[in-house]
């Protein structure tokens, strides 16, 4: 989540660069590069059983084509932080998801701890008078972007069963890779060559490729895959807290009491709804 709040401050440094559509297929294709590498490296190969090839397909249609079209696009119209804290909704819908494929279970204190943090989200997102500042545009892609990575949780869900993260996520981005290809080519890439690169794009490029793309992916994966989906995405709540924070120190974006007290109500609901759960285990 720390590497994800990050992620876009670095898109939203490389949007004064690029088309989102560049943006996303060049930072897919560096991932990838990097994960095949790790699994040459520490021979991590596994074999993909043909009766899963539509469902790696389709798994890389919801995450990482259609989500990163959704979040990419919707930065584009709203700033890093409202980005974030509406991606950061996709907790309060993953338990309907998760029972409804898994019949995963939440207590109580589960809930209370979602809806708490939750409110840290929108505490952190509406102005003094209690309107939301966002682009209508801006919300409907990250609307979009919601969707796809609820739908997402549940197909890599059903890999996670079956793989390990690191395959799992160095495959879907790979097929990721020529899903954008097309659009790239048509739209994007005579613009794109023409950009001289500098320190700034590079090192956003290679933290957004390595870091966010590629390690927070796995490490995602392997947390659906140890606390079920409902648990793993409650920890989304902690991006905004993230955001906000590079936010400021890398794009001075205005930092607030009302933010600060959002964010404090996000880490409370965050702890509070993974507090029953590891004393259960204890």
């Amino acid at each position: 989540m720390l590497f994800w709040g990050m992620s876009f401050v670095w898109s939203s440094i490389l949007l004064k660069y690029f088309q989102p559509v560049s943006i996303i297929f060049i930072r897919l294709v560096i991932s990838s590069f990097f994960l095949f590498s790790v699994s040459l490296i520490f021979n991590k190969w596994e074999k993909i059983q043909p009766s899963d090839f539509l469902l790696f397909f389709f798994s890389a249609v919801f995450n990482p084509f259609l989500y990163f079209l959704g979040e990419n696009y919707g930065l584009k119209y709203s700033s890093p932080t409202t980005t974030s804290v509406i991606i950061a909704t996709i907790p309060v819908f993953s338990p309907i998801i998760a029972y409804f494929f898994f019949r995963e279970k939440l207590t109580i204190i589960n809930i209370a701890g979602l809806f708490l943090s939750f409110g840290g989200v929108i505490l952190m997102l509406i102005t003094k008078d209690f309107s939301l500042n966002v682009d209508k545009k801006g919300i409907l892609f990250l609307t979009e972007a919601v969707l796809a990575a609820l739908i997402y949780s549940v197909l890599v869900r059903k890999l996670t069963f079956r793989y390990r993260p690191l395959t799992i996520i160095k495959y879907q981005n790979l097929i990721g890779i020529f899903l954008f290809l097309p659009i790239f080519m048509l739209f994007d890439a005579h613009t794109t060559f023409l950009v001289k690169l500098n320190f700034e794009i590079v090192s956003s490029f290679l933290l957004l490729s390595i870091l966010a793309s590629s390690l927070s992916f796995v490490f995602y994966t392997k947390s659906i895959q140890i606390l079920g989906i409902s648990k793993a995405n409650i920890f989304s709540n902690l991006i905004p807290v993230f955001t906000a924070i590079f936010s400021f120190v890398l794009l001075a974006e205005h930092f607030t009491i009302q933010k600060l007290a959002g964010m404090l109500l996000v880490i409370t609901g965050v702890y509070i709804s993974e507090m029953k759960f590891k004393q259960k285990n204890n």
